[in-house]
């Protein structure tokens, strides 16, 4: 009797919704990124602190970025199905 070998198909390390959930997670680090854009002045003698310390710098950017990273991080953890 002869014991049958199973062949394994070489492909991807991910999945389809492993992809899905990395894309997601690049885009939601994007957006944190471009949140953070701007507040600059073209008057070096001039400093406006709303600007560079709102609310969307100081809170919602970061929140996005780490998020973002958590979300690829499970896209990466997952395991694909068969």
């Amino acid at each position: 009797m002869a014991k049958e070998k199973e062949t394994k198909k070489p492909g991807f390390a991910f999945g389809k919704e492993n992809y899905r959930i990395l894309i997601l997670g690049v885009a939601f680090v994007v957006i944190g990124y471009l949140l953070m854009i701007g507040g600059g002045s073209d008057d070096p003698n001039q400093f406006h602190a709303d600007e560079i310390f709102s609310t969307r710098r100081i809170t919602i950017a970061p929140i996005s970025i780490l998020a973002g990273f958590i979300i690829v991080l499970f896209g990466i953890m997952k395991k694909p199905k068969d």
